[in-house]
Parts: structure tokens; C-alpha cells; sequence
């Protein structure tokens, strides 16, 4: 993690304001390796530096998990030449080397996307035989037969001879025409490509789910935030 402000950290790892932050700096609430500081702009080292307050220590989680909303036109990757990607979107004070995201949505979804830099858990999450679902929101351009319903509910096997596990699909309008799936594997476009396969063409796309974990909807298109350790459980459980 990079060298922050002491109290820009403090702030976004304890939930207090910049301004709440420098009046304990002020009054002698706060001590960095064992040395109560009085700059409250004064760089740290997240990953290093042990920071008391009020006598309880804070440090650097050994981890981090972020939930995101991605936009459309932004692609799931770590890095790309020529496209902004979903580590683009993160604030330096998240930010942290070995963020990736666990699991991807294709640049024209938007939606539920976890940062983290654990990957044993991005592989928990994203393993099939965990049976750990991803929700998703489509709407589609012709109505969704009850005989596609079906079809997708038992296992469709694709044109290219991909097959496919069963889907959770619920019709979420009256005229067929929006759609929620619940599935979990994550092959490429695998959302469009089973719809497709089924007459029904995707218009719109997006993840509202990881496990029983929905997406914030105080989050705005771009936003990211830490989850908590209860959200970070919800994750593996199953969704109603």
C-alpha cells in the first residue's frame, strides 16, 4: 500500500471525519510506533507503521475487499493499454498492489464487481463446485418462453458445444421481457450467450448479487467502499 496521509488513513479505517481526525492529533489521541504524533498530515506506512488511538491499535488488514459498481465501458481487468479499467476506478486510499478482480463482467455489463488481492478467496467465490451464486438483471429483447425457462433451468449445451450447469431464472415482468438469473460458473458471456441460445437476445445487463450480497445501492455507477466482515460472509452464502 502506498505512503498515506495519517489523516486521510485514519478517517477511511475508522469511519471519522478529516476534521475529527485532527482534533485528536491535536489533544495527544494518537500515536504511531509508540510516538504520539502532532501532524495530522504527516505520511505513514499502512502496511508498516503500527497507529494507536485512544489507545487501541489500528493496522493494515491483511487483506481488502472492495465491492464496485462498474459502469458500462469499462473493462474487468488489472490492467489494460488501451481501456480504463476497474482498478482505474479505485481511490488511491483503497488502492493497494495485487488488487484484481475476482471474477469478471464483460465491458457492456455493469454491476456488482469485488476487488481484492486474496486469492483464496477469489477462487472460494468463483469455483463452481462451491455452488456460490451471481445474480443478474437482463433485459431481453422477446419474450422468455415457458419452454426456455425450462430449458435453461435443467442445462442448456451452447451451439459451440459448451455445456452449461442449471439456472436459477426467475420472469421478473409481465411481459416477459426482463429476467433475473442466478447461476454459478462464469463462463465467457455466458449470461448473453444462454439467452441467445434460447431466442431471447440481451439489451441490458447487470449483476446485482455475489452470493446473498447485494450490491449497495447507494453506490452511484464508478463508486466503490470497504466491505465489512459481515458482507464479506455473506458472500458464501446462498441468495434467497
Amino acid at each position: 500500500m502506498p505512503a498515506q496521509r495519517l489523516d486521510k488513513w485514519i478517517a477511511n479505517t475508522c469511519g471519522l471525519s478529516r476534521k475529527e481526525v485532527k482534533d485528536f492529533v491535536r489533544d495527544g489521541r494518537v500515536c504511531v510506533n509508540g510516538e504520539t504524533v502532532h501532524n495530522a498530515g504527516m505520511q505513514i506506512d499502512p502496511d508498516s507503521d503500527v497507529l494507536c488511538m485512544d489507545g487501541k491499535t489500528y493496522a493494515a488488514q491483511q487483506h481488502i475487499y472492495i465491492m464496485l459498481h462498474k459502469p458500462l465501458g469499462v473493462v474487468s481487468a488489472s490492467r489494460d493499454r488501451t481501456q480504463k479499467t476497474v482498478l482505474d476506478l479505485v481511490p488511491a486510499q483503497l488502492f493497494r498492489k495485487g488488487l484484481f478482480p475476482a471474477g469478471r463482467l464483460d465491458k457492456d455489463t455493469s454491476g456488482f464487481v469485488l476487488l481484492t488481492d486474496d486469492g483464496d478467496f477469489a477462487h472460494c467465490i468463483l469455483s463452481p463446485k462451491n455452488h456460490i451464486q451471481k445474480t443478474y438483471l437482463a433485459s431481453i429483447s422477446e419474450p422468455l418462453s415457458e419452454a426456455a425457462l425450462k430449458a435453461l433451468a435443467v442445462g442448456i449445451t451452447l451451439r459451440d458445444g459448451t455445456k452449461l450447469l442449471p439456472a436459477e431464472v426467475r420472469v421478473c415482468t409481465q411481459d416477459r421481457l426482463t429476467v433475473q438469473i442466478k447461476i454459478c460458473e462464469g463462463k465467457y458471456h455466458q449470461i448473453r450467450r444462454m439467452l441467445a441460445a434460447v431466442g431471447c437476445p440481451v439489451q441490458t445487463l447487470t449483476r446485482t448479487h455475489m452470493g446473498a450480497l447485494a450490491l449497495d445501492p447507494a453506490l452511484q455507477p464508478g463508486d466503490c467502499r470497504l466491505l465489512t466482515e459481515t458482507e464479506k460472509e455473506k458472500i458464501t452464502q446462498r441468495s434467497n
